[in-house]
């Protein structure tokens, strides 16, 4: 199988989504999706920006090179993008008020 197909694989298991949950998340066709691995095709950027937005996850996450695909959940993005908001010094404060908790 290519391995952006296993890529996706990987993604759709750590969700527990099924290829039609994949397609009705990310807009493509149920189809579409289904003749990837069918025919071993690799999808067009524009298709993988759709699988992609629909995990959460960008284009260069996707392609990392880490081993096991890590996704953020809505929160924790939340919290990522307050936090870049603050100076070092408050991020660092906020860091040690939430070893706290």
């Amino acid at each position: 199988m290519v391995p952006v197909l296993d890529r996706i694989t990987s993604y759709r298991n750590q969700k527990g989504w099924t290829e039609y949950q994949l397609a009705t998340k990310s807009g493509l066709t149920q189809s579409t999706i289904s003749s990837w691995y069918r025919k071993d095709l690799v999808p067009s950027i524009p298709s993988l920006e759709k699988i992609c937005s629909a995990f959460g996850i960008t284009l260069s996450q996707f392609f990392s090179e880490n081993e096991e695909p890590y996704v953020l959940t809505k929160t924790q993005r939340n919290l990522l993008e307050a936090s870049a908001a603050l100076s070092e010094e408050q991020q660092l404060a906020l860091i040690e008020f939430i070893k706290t908790l």
